[in-house]
């Protein structure tokens, strides 16, 4: 597959014509909106023909909530080798608080198509509300650990999940310890009824990074308590944050080659978002809250308001910037090029795979990339 960058006069039928392709395939490809406005700037990916045969194969997992879109998920799911429902609560002693949607269905949908359905554990308590202190309350009382490993194997038993991601952030300094034990003692007994535990990890680049985000996730011990980890290599730009790339590569590279020091290649998943930013300028810290927005909606955006995508060959990410209703903004996200990049590092570094937050907007164009360049593992996740 080709990816080009268009340039101004250019139309899909002109297009089409250069690279002897079918009109359909770009509209389809790149999930075009008619009349198929191009904006100049924006990164299309071309189905030409090529001999390029995938030689790594990866594992690819995507977030979803279970009032995901059928059609989107349907759309997603032939690209998946895990789908992590998210998310599982838990109380401080111990209990399992299953989301507010039924999530049957998605489980259902995920099986059949040969994505191994895994439950994500997070600090939700009864109101449905993110509480970190929760963390700290479970994790040091033994009782109450012991308790949600028994319902957390009788959820994935009745459910029918095949793994669990856990998915604790801003873990105290204090419990780094304790909570790589818990991770170890999540997985022993999962590992029992013939499943994988993995582990998200803040995006560190040093083992005394300070900041509640990171001091409590230690990389060697975590990647020895779980079968894999995930890297959340992303929101160095986010909601109340600066305008930024969300992913850049030059430090998304950073924390991979920090992990790459603590934990082997074949437990570690790239984290990739799907995902992108519109802040309105000028930005005023702890005033300013961006928009998130889809990939293919940031290009609508700029079609609709005449802007001229550029590229941050340093981020390797598109943005731009538009005026509407006299105010400024300014919009990150991603696009073929910038997937390319990230699936370039997979490849470099010859990780275990990706995981996307999250699935629950549509972006073709990554997933025919990511099936051109690699061979997608659909074999059962047990890992014992």
């Amino acid at each position: 597959m080709d990816i080009h960058v268009v340039v101004s006069g250019e139309t899909v039928s002109s297009i089409a014509n250069t690279y002897q392709i079918a009109e359909d395939s770009i509209i389809y490809n790149n999930q075009l909106i008619y009349p198929y406005t191009l904006v100049v700037g924006q990164a299309l990916l071309l189905s030409t023909p090529d001999d390029i045969t995938p030689s790594q194969t990866v594992t690819t997992n995507g977030y979803a909530y279970p009032f995901i879109n059928s059609w989107v998920l349907r759309q997603t799911l032939p690209y998946l080798s895990r789908l992590s429902v998210f998310s599982y609560g838990f109380t401080a002693e111990g209990e399992i608080l299953p989301p507010g949607i039924d999530d049957n269905a998605l489980i259902a949908q995920a099986l059949e198509n040969n994505a191994a359905p895994f439950l994500t554990l997070t600090p939700f308590d009864a109101s449905g509300q993110f509480n970190n202190l929760l963390i700290s309350e479970l994790i040091n009382n033994p009782q109450a650990v012991e308790r949600l490993i028994e319902n957390l194997i009788s959820t994935v038993t009745v459910k029918g999940f095949q793994g669990v991601d856990i998915d604790f952030e801003f873990v105290l300094a204090s419990d780094r310890v304790t909570f790589a034990e818990f991770v170890a003692n999540v997985r022993s007994a999962i590992n029992a009824i013939g499943y994988p535990v993995t582990v998200d990890l803040a995006p560190k680049t040093s083992d005394d990074q300070t900041g509640l985000l990171y001091a409590g996730k230690d990389y060697a011990l975590l990647g020895e308590a779980a079968d894999e980890v995930l890297l959340m290599t992303y929101e160095w730009g986010y909601t109340y944050g600066p305008p930024l790339a969300v992913a850049p590569i030059n430090k998304v590279r950073e924390v991979v080659e920090y992990a790459l020091t603590r934990i082997p290649k074949e437990k570690i998943n790239l984290g990739i978002p799907n995902y992108g930013y519109d802040w309105s300028l000028p930005y005023v810290r702890g005033t300013t809250a961006a928009t998130t927005i889809g990939n293919i909606e940031a290009v609508t955006i700029a079609a609709n308001n005449g802007a001229v995508i550029q590229f941050d060959e340093t981020a390797q990410s598109p943005y731009f910037t538009y005026e509407k209703d006299g105010i400024e903004h300014e919009v990150w996200f991603e696009d073929a090029r910038s997937m390319q990049a990230k699936f370039n590092l997979v490849q470099e570094y010859d990780l275990h795979g990706m995981g996307y937050w999250q699935i629950m907007r549509l972006f073709r164009a990554n997933w025919l990339l990511l099936a051109n360049r690699f061979n997608i593992d659909k074999t059962n996740p047990s890992s014992v």
